[in-house]
């Protein structure tokens, strides 16, 4: 997943996906689930959680993530935009001929095909 985002729009980018998460608490593991669609670096991913958490987006306990702002939703009809091209998913890899994107204020996050786009910002 090559990417050439620098390091803070890296961990501006997955702050950004942690707001929006809905849920007011969600595991660890689904929130470092989430987190590897914009980095696998396992430093830029604790960078995210430690950004997030100095910034009041979330707080951590032991294997539990709660959010402290409520969540706001990305919202499919004006957030998400398809593509059409010849793709890899950023989740699992999967050729993909349609592209989700996640446009955020800090930038766009994808490809995704549409069921990872979903559990990237847990709609499943």
């Amino acid at each position: 997943m090559p990417t050439d985002r620098t390091r803070t729009e890296t961990v501006e980018l997955g702050v950004e996906l942690l707001e929006h998460v809905e849920d007011d608490e969600l595991p660890l593991a689904e929130a470092m689930d989430r987190i590897e669609a914009v980095t696998t670096s396992p430093t830029l991913a604790r960078d995210i959680l430690d950004a997030a958490e100095d910034r009041g987006v979330i707080d951590r306990e032991g294997a539990t993530v709660r959010t402290r702002r409520g969540g706001s939703f990305v919202r499919f009809d004006s957030q998400v935009l398809t593509r059409e091209g010849e793709f890899s998913c950023r989740r699992c890899g999967t050729g993909i001929t349609t592209g989700h994107f996640v446009r955020f204020g800090t930038g766009e996050l994808g490809p995704f095909g549409s069921s990872c786009v979903r559990k990237v910002l847990g709609r499943e």
